[in-house]
């Protein structure tokens, strides 16, 4: 008796599948870009000096970083928007001149928050001491934010491409089956305005040396829905 229970509620088992495998159901994609203006920068500088001594390049370095520290916090940048990120001192061997040279290294990350002290603030660095400026990396405070309303922009694209499909055929468009967000939210960094290339070399006072222009936030989804 158990094991006709058991067979047929496999077959019911069987019978459901089959019968929602044959529901009539269309599969869309969406994307949602939301555009935001940046209001942050995170900026990577090193420190770079070559010499014949470990000491002297070491003193080198030191000093330029002790300058950029002391700038920075005279640009009320936080203690915690300051990073340093590796100190490397390397002994390299110059097969020309027969000689050994030292190289020392020094990357900081420091994080603007306000964009308007870009100009002013890495003239300063350079003023200072950096000879390098490894990356800039624009982001925006409200990323989150932005993130779920671009998933939202992407699911009323889905829906509507559905509705659109569901109408052609005579059909509506009924509870989502599934749905999967395909690649994640992406946040790729600012488009520059063409504005950057009116620079003026010979105007230093008025010389623009960024533009800001948009960050493109893109969500991606996938989602199944029933048709009626």
């Amino acid at each position: 008796m158990k094991k006709a229970i058991l067979i047929l509620t496999v077959l019911f088992a069987s019978m459901s599948l089959t019968a929602q495998e044959t529901s009539p159901y269309i599969s869309v994609s969406g994307e949602g870009i939301v555009k935001v203006t940046p209001d942050q920068v995170f900026i990577k500088v090193r420190v770079e000096n070559q010499g014949k001594s470990a000491q002297q390049v070491k003193e080198l370095n030191d000093k330029a970083i002790d300058q950029i520290l002391k700038y920075a916090k005279s640009m009320d940048i936080d203690q915690k928007d300051i990073n340093t990120e590796y100190i490397n001192l390397n002994k390299n061997y110059d097969y020309q001149t027969k000689e050994y040279n030292y190289v020392a290294n020094q990357s900081i990350a420091i994080l603007l928050k306000d964009l308007d002290k870009y100009t002013d603030f890495t003239q300063g660095l350079l003023n200072a001491g950096i000879n390098r400026i490894d990356g800039v990396e624009f982001r925006s405070t409200g990323i989150e934010q932005h993130k779920t309303e671009a998933r939202i922009a992407a699911v009323k694209d889905a829906k509507k491409k559905a509705h659109e499909l569901a109408s052609a055929l005579g059909m509506s468009v009924g509870k989502a089956l599934y749905i999967n967000e395909s690649g994640g939210v992406s946040a790729p960094q600012p488009v520059y305005r063409m504005e950057m290339a009116k620079a003026s070399f010979s105007d230093s006072g008025n010389m623009e040396t960024i533009a800001v222009g948009e960050m493109a936030i893109k969500a991606s989804v996938s989602i199944r829905f029933e048709l009626k």
